[in-house]
């Protein structure tokens, strides 16, 4: 899954897929699942007083780095911007967090 996202006046490919989780681990040194599941609810909703948002923005630069592998170390890559509105860009990434999260099969 692909998505282009505008961040700053730039467009910002981001994609999700199978290497995600291992690449997550290798760059942060974190399971990409147990950080996710800390900010989760029982009911599997995000829980707001759990929110790490560093979490996001590594989750940011994970997807983008698998759409463009000439991107740079995360720090220097949001460098990059003058303005990285992560809430708004929280809400873009929901559906390829969730393409990693969720099973196909019916």
């Amino acid at each position: 899954m692909e998505k282009t996202i505008t961040i700053d006046g730039k467009q910002v490919n981001f994609k999700s897929n199978g290497s995600i989780p291992l690449r997550y681990k290798m760059q942060f040194g974190k399971d990409f699942f147990a950080d996710i599941m800390k900010m989760m609810k029982k009911d599997g909703e995000v829980n707001p007083e759990n929110i790490d948002f560093e979490t996001f923005y590594n989750l940011a630069w994970v997807f983008a780095k698998a759409a463009d592998k000439s991107i740079p170390a995360p720090l220097e890559w949001l460098e990059t911007f003058e303005s990285f509105p992560l809430i708004e860009i929280i809400g873009e990434l929901e559906e390829l967090l969730l393409s990693n999260l969720e099973s196909k099969k019916k």
